[in-house]
């Protein structure tokens, strides 16, 4: 080595704290690595950045050729949109990670937060329902929401038009958690910018999303099982049979949380969702005294989910190796194509488990390879050269 080059007998510095996030989050941006996959590689590899320069390799065992983990600039890019948006990043392993979502299965390895963060301490209830709500509806939301924050519950909602708006509003004073579907700093709808803003400044906005990230519909499921996972109980004031707003109650069936519904008259469709939410077994809410009295206290064991909502087991723990893993998504990948293919006769032709295929499937689809459509088929999305 020539004279005068940086070279030291020292040993190298500990990578600083933005190092690790940096790492951590190119991890989480890399191709192919979802939410399964990251915790699984951090298991194995201990840290991120092992995890990457062991990727390449690992994708090529797999049969995966030419593989790149995520650039540095693209995650710089991302952080410094996150700095003109005085967003933070929350990791998981951060003492400021929301403890409530530390124990979910697929909890988010990494979230951005816009606003007071101290509300992810706070006991929290969401209030979710239609987005074209009744003005019976709004008008039970927003007491709710007022009620719940006098009591000193933080309210979290997914800052859609209707119910969800609403009770963001009512809590504005006490304490609201919005939670985007898209990036955290991207405000949808249009028409709730003005609330986005006040909710940055008086509560807290966030996603697990990129910054910059458009929502798009297969982000709002994931999007509703962080709107559960961070509340101990989820109250529904209306619904249709067939809305986000029952995938947020079943996420919180299967999370180990409280589902309460809203009754509403049997000849509006809005309320048949709540309806059946009670006629399965959910607490009946005429007010927030009867929340805060269903609430179990914090040492109470989780109750068995609703029956007429969740009848299947829990998964079991992943066995998969990440090798096994990455082979898997290549195989659903080399399977799908544009033409739909239902997801059990996928589970059929691969001869694997069909809960391992799904989570395999969450995966693919957070990394924008796979598409749902409706009748539970899947498509392989084909990107625009």
């Amino acid at each position: 080595m020539t004279e005068g080059s940086n070279s030291s007998t020292h040993p190298p510095l500990p990578p600083t704290t933005e190092d690790v996030r940096l790492s951590m989050l190119r991890l989480l941006r890399s191709r192919r690595v979802g939410i399964v996959t990251f915790h699984k590689l951090m298991a194995e590899y201990g840290t991120a950045q092992n995890a990457l320069e062991a990727l390449p390799e690992v994708a090529r065992e797999a049969g995966i050729k030419g593989y790149e983990t995520c650039p540095v600039h693209v995650v710089e890019a991302e952080m410094n949109t996150a700095e003109a948006a005085k967003a933070r990043l929350l990791c998981y392993l951060d003492p400021g990670y929301p403890q409530a979502l530390k124990d979910l299965k697929d909890a988010p390895p990494l979230l951005w937060a816009i606003g007071d963060t101290a509300l992810l301490t706070r006991p929290a209830i969401a209030l979710v329902g239609a987005r074209n709500a009744s003005s019976l509806g709004t008008r039970m939301a927003r007491a709710l929401a007022q009620e719940l924050g006098e009591a000193g519950y933080t309210v979290v909602s997914g800052l859609a038009r209707g119910v969800d708006a609403a009770a963001h509003q009512a809590a504005l004073t006490s304490g609201t958690i919005a939670v985007l579907a898209g990036g955290a700093d991207v405000i949808y709808p249009a028409e709730n910018t003005t609330l986005a803003h006040d909710i940055a400044r008086q509560g807290l906005r966030l996603s697990e999303q990129p910054m910059g990230m458009q929502p798009q519909a297969r982000h709002f499921p994931r999007r509703n099982r962080i709107i559960s996972g961070l509340a101990r109980a989820v109250v529904v004031v209306e619904a249709a049979p067939k809305s986000g707003s029952l995938i947020t109650a079943r996420d919180a069936l299967d999370q180990g949380r409280e589902v309460m519904a809203v009754p509403g008259h049997p000849f509006d469709g809005r309320a048949a969702g709540c309806n059946m939410l009670i006629r399965d077994g959910a607490q009946l809410v005429r007010n927030a005294a009867d929340v805060i009295a269903a609430l179990p206290s914090l040492d109470t064991p989780v109750q068995p989910a609703l029956p007429g909502l969740r009848d299947l087991p829990a998964p079991p723990a992943e066995k998969r190796s990440l090798k096994e893993t990455a082979a898997l998504h290549s195989q659903i990948l080399n399977r799908l194509g544009p033409s739909p293919t239902a997801e059990d006769q996928l589970a059929r032709d691969l001869s694997a488990p069909a809960q391992e295929i799904a989570r395999a499937l969450t995966d693919l689809e957070l990394d924008g390879e796979v598409e749902r459509q409706p009748g539970g088929l899947l498509a392989r999305r084909i990107k625009a050269k």
